[in-house]
């Protein structure tokens, strides 16, 4: 293939995605006698992983997360509990302070689920955390897809999934109010003479009486570095992406091929540009696999090997409950009807477009998850990893792992060179926080984000010259 100039060709941007749990996408290989994910719970399983990860210049490590259990194969959760399908699972945003403390660049996209969330609580608990992370802090947007965790906190199901959104808007429109809205930039004083710390002029109290949501009073967190955490979101439904393209600041998109992966990418830019911000004003990760070893013959072989521990239909038990269907009914070469359900709309609406049979799927999950499987020597990698980057107009790749801690290790020895040495993955950190570091604009939420509705008089998207012309609302 041929490659671009290095002056002029796109950086390819890089998240570890994992979870706090032992299967998190490519199940069953926690088996291998090499695979240490069952020290999930211990804090120095994730201090090692975020050295590793800063020694490879990761942009960030990705945390999922869910609320609930996978009980919709077999209508029951023995073989989640048997495989360890993302259960036990433990709180992700417990991991960052530790794995902040031993690293300076690395971002923490943290994944939080919105419906079952205080936003007053929620919006303290990341303000903190991009202080200790000296701006370094995501968050990554969800609303839910489990009935499972529904009947946890109490409830009988899951909302309408529009409904889900609508509330979603709100939860953010209160945040945005407290992130940006209750302390003037220069509040904290640190006036040790006159005995000033925080100057009572320029704290301002929020009032909001909304739909979903009630709120009066201080924000106790005075402005961090990036006052609002850099803003994920995964959502392809038509809401979702309504909602993404307004918000959202680094989207996680998916498809089965270039082609319709392409397709995404024009529609989202499109999308942003009609919500009159920058077409290029969010950045596109795509999930991905990979396996890779010193010539494409051991990586093959290497495969081979990881295929003998991992779990399809673990992959199957998973991929069921993100489209609220019960596959174990279906013989492996029926076609898989399409059910309008609750879960992720873009996942579901597969069996709409295309037949497909467990059998189909199976094969997707030959590792036991379903992003694409990338494998081969480093160089290899390297060049389908700058074609697909470059065919579709992603940005950058969500990389999980298959046995850890190994992948990741393989993946920075073999791979992140290659790139390197093509001009395509950069070779030391940006100084600055997370946001900084992805779009070279400052640490605040840029202008043209609708954040600018809810800032106070003094507040100024950073890295910018631009002055405040949205007018300041503290009330709904």
């Amino acid at each position: 293939m041929t490659i671009s100039s290095p002056t002029a060709a796109k950086k390819i941007l890089l998240n570890a995605f994992d979870m706090n749990c032992v299967g998190h996408i490519n199940h069953g290989l926690w088996t291998h006698p090499r695979d240490e994910s069952h020290r999930f719970n211990e804090l120095s399983y994730w201090t090692d992983l975020a050295r590793t990860l800063e020694q490879g210049l990761f942009d960030g490590l990705f945390i999922a997360d869910i609320t609930g259990v996978y009980d919709v194969y077999q209508n029951n959760i023995d073989l989640t509990l048997k495989e360890s399908i993302q259960l036990p699972s433990h709180d992700p945003s417990t991991l960052v302070s530790a794995m902040a403390a031993v690293t300076q660049h690395l971002g923490f996209g943290v994944t939080v689920n919105l419906s079952y969330e205080s936003p007053y609580q929620f919006a303290r608990r990341f303000a903190s955390l991009d202080h200790l992370t000296q701006g370094r802090i995501g968050w990554n947007i969800v609303t839910g897809y489990l009935d499972s965790a529904e009947r946890l906190i109490g409830q009988k199901g899951l909302k309408d999934h529009d409904l889900r959104y609508e509330q979603a808007e709100e939860f953010l429109q209160l945040c945005y109010k407290f992130w940006e809205g209750s302390w003037e930039d220069d509040a904290v004083q640190k006036d040790k003479l006159n005995r000033v710390f925080s100057d009572p002029e320029k704290v301002h109290a929020i009032h909001h009486q909304g739909k979903f949501f009630k709120s009066q009073g201080v924000f106790q967190v005075s402005p961090s570095i990036q006052r609002t955490p850099v803003l994920y979101q995964a959502g392809a439904s038509a809401k979702g992406l309504s909602f993404a393209t307004q918000h959202a600041e680094a989207m996680f998109i998916g498809a089965d091929t270039p082609e319709k992966l392409k397709q995404q990418v024009d529609k989202i830019r499109a999308l942003s540009a009609e919500q009159g911000r920058d077409p290029n004003a969010i950045k596109l990760f795509v999930g991905i696999s990979v396996v890779t070893a010193e010539t494409d013959e051991l990586a093959q072989e290497k495969l081979a090997e990881y295929i003998r521990y991992a779990s399809p239909e673990a992959g199957l038990a998973h991929f069921s409950s993100s489209v609220g269907i019960d596959l174990s009914k279906f013989a492996d070469d029926e076609a898989i009807p399409y059910q309008k359900t609750n879960s992720i709309a873009s996942v579901n609406n597969r069996f709409k477009e295309q037949q497909i049979t467990r059998a189909d799927l199976k094969a997707q999950h030959v590792l036991g998850g379903r992003y694409p499987l990338i494998v081969g020597s480093g160089a290899t990698v390297a060049e389908k990893l700058i074609q697909l980057l470059d065919d579709t107009g992603v940005d950058g790749f969500n990389l999980t792992r298959t046995v850890a801690p190994e992948s990741h290790q393989d993946f920075i020895r073999l791979v992140i060179p290659e790139l390197q040495q093509r001009g395509r993955y950069k070779t030391a950190y940006e100084s600055g926080s997370l946001r900084h570091k992805l779009f070279q604009q400052g640490d605040r939420l840029s202008a043209d984000h609708p954040v600018q509705q809810f800032r106070c008089p003094s507040t100024q998207p950073q890295g910018t010259q631009q002055k405040q012309t949205a007018q300041h609302k503290q009330t709904a």
